[in-house]
């Protein structure tokens, strides 16, 4: 058995839903890394054209639009007659995401989880019966600690951040979405697994930092380039016997 082999990803077809955001476009760049030929599906074709490179195709797909999923789909179909990899990481949400739980509307809560976990489910059925044709395949969605763990409000004292009611109930949602595709579609051969990451550090305030840290064995928020490892793992054949999981990917936050 040559190991090396089994994170070979050449020739694999791999859609990275939200390929243009913060830890999408580091997988992106991971990905062709390892020789996958990858398309950016994203809203952003700006950020999208910017990063790609050599072995990368943007396309355009919304996840909140069932004609743009649709669309999208069908024509990186037609470009490469499969898809070996889906990866949800998009990231859907209204203008009013953020405020606390007692000021968010029932409007606000239905759009936030219909367009996150319904965009999901949506992009994830349409692909899973794409991929039946060839009896294979594979579905990485992306979760959150805070689909696992409860949030720690202690950390957002004294900034303007909180972490948004819906969030949890979407990322959890996102966890047991996944092995229900697992156990559903495990007869044609298609594995479905979620990548739940940690915080990652995006330019958030100094007394945060300092109080997610101290709270995290490891010492320090998420870098985007630490969640990548886990994608191509599952990506890969090195992971040919694991479906159904959740690998979080959090500095050993879930621990305590």
């Amino acid at each position: 058995m040559n190991y090396k082999s089994l994170f070979d990803l050449n020739n694999k077809v791999i859609v990275v839903v939200g390929g243009a955001g913060l830890i999408g476009s580091e997988i992106v760049k991971g990905l062709r890394d390892f020789g996958a030929d990858v398309y950016i599906a994203d809203t952003n074709e700006e950020t999208g054209k910017k990063i790609k490179t050599k072995g990368t195709k943007f396309v355009y797909l919304d996840i909140t639009s069932e004609g743009s999923i649709h669309k999208a789909l069908k024509q990186i179909c037609n470009d490469t007659k499969k898809i070996d990899v889906l990866i949800n990481c998009a990231y859907p949400r209204t203008s009013d995401w953020g405020l606390k739980m007692e000021k968010v509307t029932f409007d606000s809560w239905k759009k936030n989880v219909n367009n996150h976990l319904g965009g999901y489910f949506l992009c994830s059925k349409v692909t899973a019966e794409l991929m039946k044709k060839e009896s294979r395949g594979v579905i990485i969605n992306f979760a959150s600690i805070y689909g696992v763990v409860a949030p720690d409000f202690d950390i957002y004292k004294g900034t303007k951040m909180t972490m948004p009611v819906a969030y949890s109930a979407i990322k959890g949602g996102i966890i047991n979405f996944t092995k229900y595709l697992a156990t559903y579609y495990a007869k044609y051969n298609i594995r479905a697994n979620v990548v739940s990451p940690g915080g990652v550090f995006n330019q958030q305030s100094a007394s945060f930092l300092k109080k997610y840290a101290s709270k995290t064995p490891l010492k320090r928020m998420a870098k985007p380039q630490d969640i990548v490892g886990a994608v191509i793992y599952l990506c890969s054949e090195a992971s040919s016997y694991v479906t159904g999981q959740n690998i979080l990917v959090d500095g050993g936050w879930s621990v305590w």
